[in-house]
């Protein structure tokens, strides 16, 4: 009989006739509607974060999931960096090496990998900062329907400062569609507008766009 040959090929036993595929991964944001500042022709719906915290999760692991690539690339050439950096004179390529060039070969070359590497990680972190930034300040975070954004808020606030004339024809204005009512049904908001609302945005963005500054 031919051992290649399994021995159950007539059962049908679930153990033998069903395939397990892996889990599917979570999707990280989710479909809301599109609010009146949307463009039309992108349609109706838009991904946003389901919170902030996700949004922060999210744009953490991004981050380290490019330092690391970026890392990893940067010890290869650092590698090839380091054996150039350290290559021998090609007169002594004439004689047998001795233990002595080895040895001292060998310590070249770990001083400047350790030099590159620590030069690199600073690149990398800088690099994925970047990388990461402009998507995730303009993605969408998902808020409580009827909860006033950041910027309905802005417009709430400078109302007090303004004389009642005044007040009474801004408030005609802003009672359409788009003005400060169709605000108030808000579901979702870029994280640059929750900049200075928002603890977990704040934390990210604060942080990143400092560093960028400097």
């Amino acid at each position: 009989m031919d051992a290649s040959i399994p021995n159950n090929v007539d059962s049908y036993a679930p153990s033998s006739t069903v395939i397990t595929f892996d889990r599917p991964v979570p999707l990280l944001r989710g479909p809301l509607p599109a609010g009146p500042s949307d463009d039309p022709s992108a349609g109706p719906y838009v991904l946003a974060f389901r919170n902030s915290r996700a949004w922060a999760s999210s744009f953490t692991a991004c981050e380290r999931k490019i330092v690391e690539q970026c890392e990893e690339g940067a010890r290869i050439g650092c590698a090839v960096s380091a054996s150039r950096r350290c290559k021998p004179p090609w007169w002594k390529a004439l004689a047998s090496p001795t233990l002595a060039d080895l040895k001292e070969r060998e310590q070249c070359e770990v001083r400047e990998m350790a030099d590159c590497v620590a030069a690199a990680k600073e690149k990398c972190v800088a690099f994925a900062r970047d990388k990461c930034l402009v998507p995730f300040r303009d993605a969408r975070i998902r808020v409580e329907k009827g909860v006033m954004s950041p910027r309905g808020a802005v417009k709430f606030i400078g109302l007090v400062s303004m004389p009642v004339s005044e007040r009474s024809l801004w408030l005609m204005n802003q009672m359409g569609p788009w003005g400060l009512i169709g605000d108030l049904g808000v579901t979702n908001c870029r994280a640059s507008e929750l900049l200075g609302f928002d603890n977990y945005v704040q934390c990210i963005l604060g942080e990143r766009q400092q560093g960028n500054e400097t």
